[in-house]
């Protein structure tokens, strides 16, 4: 399948040559790299290739060309008669926020174009320096609607089971390689080799039984102390590992719902994975659908890490929780805009009797609808 067009490049487009740094942050092998070749190469572009400066900082030559332009003089030399310079993998250069800082300041004409896998390490750099000068953009596996633009209503039906079972990611989607061994490469260390570099994390195989867990409780409310039980070791750990992997656009969280009822959960949370192929290749289930037993927590996974692309890449701004009480009674997926909330539950299986939403939940919130997604109408809400 050819090069599928990912929603950020015509936003990118139009904010070239504003005065500010344009950042796209996200997990590796999401499209970034590619997203910004694209752009570079296009023949509207209006900049001579001559006029464009490309660092990819996975390399020892040019980390040490950005690292080493730290005053105005050598800024001039390694700017010279670029119009934009491109830097992949900016999150290995020490000191990157006052480089780029000084670039923006100085070379109002220069574009700045960057990429990083790892918020946790890139946006603690850059968000003070870049304060005010920078456009910032998460990347994702590639959308539902980005799907839809390249291939039609046939395409996407066609892989709408594939994409529950091997998720998403440009290789997988395209159809390079075979997608279990993309996967596996992917979720093995290569997915998250920044955060083992950092100091604080010593400990690859409890991480990597830690992700394992997660995976075996997607769509299940997870507690931090049963995890440090499974895993061997303590809390505290736990959440600290948890909040990394978030940041390296891994998996997600979603905080309970409380705010108007006694018997809600207050400090509850469900933890999902960006990727339903990165989620299975941790347990190596690539079972087929008929022969599955978590189809239930696949497609609730699946619904919400794509509805979240769908927000992000439209503009929308939107809280999201879920909802328990005590008694058991819960709402998948809410989402709160402007004030109002809309529930989703998401049901694999739609012939399995009617969907009620808890009278208590309805009472207490300002409810602008519910729905009920199964795979016969997702796609109403995701395009």
């Amino acid at each position: 399948m050819a090069l599928i067009q990912r929603q950020l490049e015509q936003v990118i487009r139009d904010h070239m040559f504003l005065g500010k740094a344009i950042i796209v942050l996200g997990a590796r092998q999401v499209g970034k790299s590619t997203l910004f070749e694209q752009i570079l190469s296009s023949s509207d572009l209006q900049v001579s290739p001559e006029q464009i400066l490309t660092l990819n900082c996975d390399d020892a030559q040019a980390r040490a060309l950005l690292e080493h332009a730290d005053n105005m003089n050598d800024m001039r030399q390694l700017v010279g008669i670029h119009k934009i310079i491109y830097v992949d993998e900016a999150q290995r250069i020490k000191g990157v926020g006052i480089i780029l800082k000084l670039i923006t300041d100085h070379f109002k004409d220069v574009q700045l174009l960057i990429t990083g896998s790892s918020s946790f390490m890139l946006q603690g750099k850059l968000n003070e320096p870049l304060t005010g000068r920078k456009f910032e953009y998460h990347m994702y596996p590639i959308s539902t609607q980005e799907l839809m633009n390249k291939g039609g209503l046939l395409r996407i039906r066609q892989s709408f089971e594939s994409r529950l079972i091997y998720g998403s990611y440009p290789d997988v989607v395209t159809g390079l390689d075979n997608p279990r061994d993309i996967l596996l490469n992917l979720s093995g260390s290569y997915m998250y080799q920044d955060l083992l570099s950092m100091e604080g994390v010593r400990k690859p195989v409890l991480l990597e039984k830690l992700l394992v867990a997660l995976a075996l409780q997607v769509g299940s409310e997870v507690s931090y102390s049963e995890l440090a039980q499974t895993v061997g070791t303590d809390n505290k750990t736990v959440e600290k590992y948890v909040d990394l992997l978030e940041k390296c656009y891994i998996i997600f969280r979603l905080n309970g719902l409380s705010r108007n009822l006694r018997n809600e959960l207050k400090k509850s949370k469900k933890i999902y994975f960006y990727d339903n192929g990165i989620r299975n290749a941790l347990i190596q289930n690539f079972n087929p659908v008929n022969l599955r037993q978590d189809m239930g927590a696949l497609f609730e996974n699946f619904f919400i890490s794509e509805r979240i692309k769908y927000n992000h890449y439209n503009g929308r701004y939107a809280n999201i929780y879920f909802w328990r009480t005590k008694e058991q009674q819960e709402i998948d997926y809410i989402e709160e805009c402007d004030g109002m909330m809309t529930a989703f539950e998401t049901k694999w299986n739609s012939n399995k009797g009617r969907t009620t939403f808890p009278k208590s939940f309805l009472e207490a919130y300002d409810i602008k609808e519910t729905v009920v997604i199964t795979p016969d109408n997702y796609l109403d809400w995701l395009i």
